[in-house]
């Protein structure tokens, strides 16, 4: 969207955010306030960063404590809703809901034993029912999305094409299952695929894997087939590209146009210094170009 578009849009409205961890909550609140909006974060207790999302108008409440942060969001007059940030599931052993949150675990059935495109889902239809309306968070963060094509000083070359290929063929049949969104491939052999440790996790563990043989090696992300882009898009950052160099790799590729960059230019500084390429991939082939 336009950026006089989007401050037309969003002059004297209250976009609430429910805030998981990392900067990104903090990145939505800016992007609103600098359009003209007004924000109010829900961070949520345990996961949101004090330091990320303080400067604006917020308060910590537990997860599952529907009824506070329903009632929060009403009284601050939000319409518009971003969920943002990662957040660890939680056992129902732990969740303890209030009577609210027992009401919206039942209207989310059996959502809440999917995976994650089901339970996510199923939280944006509740949501909806609610009156709010569900925006996604690259709505409001053009800038940090990734976009087609090498986004620093190096490429991919033609065997990097053909790790990151493999690599979105396998992602995608991933994702069908709804397990993670990345693997890592090197010299057309899958080192590592992503599930419930995350991305960072997986990183770890594939120094251990690269081949010394094979050249390099490729982490690839995106989306999930008909993931709910509104609650859970891929997202890389300084720390993603950290991983990348520590494990040997020679490339990132991402989903262009649906994969979140918390940092673009800190990614793109550290990654041509480490002589790493950051390319971006239409979602239907890795095709650069």
């Amino acid at each position: 969207m336009a950026p006089e578009r989007e401050a037309g849009r969003l002059a004297g409205q209250c976009v609430g955010i429910l805030a998981g961890g990392g900067p990104l909550p903090g990145q939505v609140a800016r992007a609103v306030t600098q359009a003209g909006g007004q924000v109010f974060i829900v961070g949520f207790q345990g996961f949101a960063e004090p330091d990320v999302i303080g400067p604006w108008p917020h308060r910590m409440i537990r997860l599952a404590a529907a009824g506070e942060i329903l009632s929060a969001l009403h009284e601050h007059g939000c319409r518009d809703l971003v969920l943002i940030g990662p957040v660890r599931r939680p056992s129902l052993v732990n969740l303890r809901p209030d009577a609210t949150g027992a009401r919206i675990l039942a209207r989310i059935g059996k959502a809440l034993f999917a995976g994650d495109d089901g339970l996510l889902g199923a939280i944006v239809r509740v949501l909806g029912e609610e009156g709010f309306t569900i925006r996604g968070a690259h709505e409001y963060l053009a800038g940090s999305v990734a976009r087609q094509g090498a986004m620093g000083q190096y490429a991919p070359d033609d065997a990097a094409l053909a790790d990151m290929e493999l690599g979105r063929r396998v992602v995608r049949q991933l994702g069908a299952l709804d397990i993670g969104q990345g693997c890592v491939v090197q010299g057309g052999l899958v080192l590592a695929v992503e599930a419930l440790e995350g991305t960072d996790c997986m990183l770890g563990r594939v120094g251990t894997l690269r081949q010394p043989d094979r050249p390099g090696g490729v982490l690839v992300k995106m989306a999930k087939p008909g993931q709910e882009r509104r609650a859970d898009l891929p997202t890389i950052g300084p720390r993603t590209v950290s991983g990348v160099v520590a494990a040997g790799l020679r490339g990132i590729a991402i989903e262009a146009g649906a994969t979140l960059i918390t940092d673009p230019a800190a990614c793109i500084a550290m990654a041509d210094e480490a002589g790493v390429f950051l390319a971006g991939f239409a979602g239907g082939d890795a095709k650069t170009t």
